[in-house]
């Protein structure tokens, strides 16, 4: 029993030697497993910018619903009714009872379409900002003139006889998908005389739409010689986009507006545009060599010509919407969250290392508490004033927080400043970060390769061992 009571003592002494060669991995390692349990609350500020994006979408649904959607015009399209012998087989009685299969030939309708030689649209687009509660949505009221001509309608290359046109029944149609956004009644000039528009979905596979009963005199489609001219105004409401089909043989759209930010989207860009502070004005010319359907076809047509997903390919316009939001930049600075947590909590581990200190891992569970609770600082923030000043006041208040803590623990006014000026750095370095939408990537490696660099020169001449040995 004695000789087994001498020999605990020297196996006390080599654990606690062992804990005290491995301090410092086992202090790093205590550290890693703070900074993942970090992430669970960054994680639950992201869950609460989901839910406050989430609103603020139905805020900005609800608001576009009553003043106008996205509008994506295709039109002027010519419609011209013509009749054709159809044969089918039916089934009747014959002679004796007995059932027969009989060949019939019915007259039946169909339409003939035709494109515009020309189109031109010119227009001004007045955006603006509605608010729901403390959400905005930007939206826009446009006065938009469609001018151009049409061929006279040739269904020699249709193969249709002429006298199987219903010339009586032709009509104009334009697809228009939200007609909410028309403010006033229609008119389309066709010729000399004009002719009211009218509600209807013409054009198939778009559900909303105007269209124009031509023609009380047959000439204004048929007879006289020449194009056809065609006029219509159009002050129409909508919101994010506003975008047009290439339906001319030449087609060329100028918009002008106020808004400094235009976001142009679609298969072709401007040919000329000129974007200022006071407002962008911008032109397409776009040639039907760029679109997927043809001049001219019928509903015969084996496959459908005009199309819904067939128009959509060749859309072009631009955008109203503001590129990256309060939520957006949120959401992308969330992003460095870990990544910052990392920055300081090294910053305070080389203190320990270089000046003796002993910092209690509650004291880094408080600063990481703080540098997480920025983000939540910024989104609240963020929803009442201007994203600067919001990001601003956020870092400026877990700035004083983190540095309130540091003097205390750091012990020392120098080591506090150091803190402080590290925090600024990296507060300003992600600003600028998410200011820079392109070059974000690359600010961002080149800002990995810049912290890297510093962490490698001061602490290349460091024994991490050294507290070990003590």
């Amino acid at each position: 029993m004695n000789v087994m009571n001498e020999q605990k003592p020297p196996v006390i002494t080599e654990s606690i030697g062992f804990l005290k060669r491995c301090a410092t991995p086992f202090k790093m390692a205590g550290v890693a497993v703070l900074i993942l349990l970090l992430l669970l609350p960054l994680g639950m500020v992201r869950s609460v910018l989901r839910e406050r994006l989430g609103r603020r979408n139905e805020a900005v649904t609800d608001i576009t619903s009553s003043w106008g959607r996205d509008q994506r015009l295709v039109g002027p399209v010519l419609l011209v009714p013509y009749r054709y012998a159809a044969k089918s087989w039916r089934e009747q009685p014959g002679a004796g009872g007995k059932i027969e299969k009989v060949e019939v030939v019915d007259m039946v309708t169909a339409n003939a379409y035709f494109l515009p030689t020309n189109l031109v649209i010119s227009g001004d687009v007045q955006p603006m900002q509605l608010r729901r509660g403390i959400y905005q949505a930007v939206v826009y009221a446009g006065k938009l003139k469609f001018a151009g001509e049409f061929a006279r309608p040739d269904f020699a290359r249709l193969r249709v006889k002429a006298e199987e046109v219903l010339w009586e029944d032709a009509m104009v149609a334009f697809a228009i998908p939200d007609l909410r956004g028309v403010k006033e009644a229609l008119h389309l000039k066709w010729g000399e005389k004009s002719y009211p528009l009218s509600p209807g979905g013409k054009l198939g596979g778009f559900q909303s739409g105007v269209q124009s009963g031509l023609f009380a005199a047959v000439g204004d489609v048929r007879g006289g010689e020449g194009p056809i001219s065609y006029q219509l105004d159009l002050s129409l409401n909508g919101s994010g986009g506003l975008s047009f089909a290439p339906l001319g043989a030449q087609t060329r759209v100028t918009l002008t507006s106020p808004w400094a930010d235009p976001s142009f989207f679609g298969t072709f860009l401007p040919a000329e545009r000129k974007v200022t502070r006071d407002g962008f004005e911008a032109t397409w010319q776009v040639s039907y060599y760029g679109r997927s359907f043809p001049e001219q076809w019928t509903s015969q047509t084996p496959e459908p010509c005009l199309t819904p997903s067939g128009v959509e390919a060749s859309l072009f316009g631009v955008n109203f919407l503001s590129g990256i939001d309060a939520y957006r930049n949120t959401e992308r600075a969330i992003k460095y969250g870990a990544l910052f947590i990392v920055l300081i909590f090294a910053a305070f581990f080389l203190f320990e290392l270089l000046a003796g200190l002993r910092i209690h891992p509650f004291q880094y569970a408080i600063v990481g508490a703080a540098l997480c609770l920025f983000y939540l600082g910024l989104l609240s923030l963020s929803e009442f004033i201007p994203f600067g000043l919001a990001y601003l006041a956020s870092a400026g208040a877990t700035t004083l927080l983190i540095c309130f803590h540091s003097a205390r623990m750091l012990k020392s006014g120098g080591r506090t400043f150091i803190v402080a000026g590290l925090l600024a750095g990296i507060y300003g370095f992600l600003y600028v970060a998410l200011q820079l939408q392109d070059y974000a990537l690359l600010l961002g490696t080149g800002g990995l390769f810049a912290v890297l660099a510093a962490v490698i020169w001061f602490t290349r001449k460091i024994d991490w061992y050294a507290r070990d040995r003590a």
